[in-house]
């Protein structure tokens, strides 16, 4: 399985709201595709506080390497990662991207 994990510095003007429209637009996005399953995000709600700006993230499991590219390929994909590139502080250096093997 492939967990992948995305966190984002958002520019203090998005509106909450706006952060979880897009985030329910992914977690519709994983709920279509084969393979994604597990849809988790939200605002850190973190006790030590040291997310370093990194305020909002998000969690999707893949069943495959390959089932994280169709994910990735998609269109709606593509249109949804980049209203997060606009919205995240300094654009992409405001997101980051693991993908882990678990």
């Amino acid at each position: 399985m492939i967990r992948h994990i995305v966190l984002t510095k958002f520019k203090p003007d998005v509106p909450e709201n706006q952060i979880k429209s897009l985030y329910a637009a992914l977690s519709t996005l994983t709920g279509r595709l084969s393979g994604a399953h597990g849809f988790t995000g939200g605002r850190s709600e973190s006790p030590e506080q040291i997310e370093r700006g990194y305020m909002h993230g998000f969690v999707i499991d893949f069943d495959s390497w390959d089932d994280l590219k169709i994910y990735a390929d998609h269109p709606d994909h593509k249109a949804l990662s980049a209203q997060l590139v606009e919205n995240a502080v300094g654009g992409a250096e405001g997101i980051l991207v693991l993908d882990l093997d678990v």
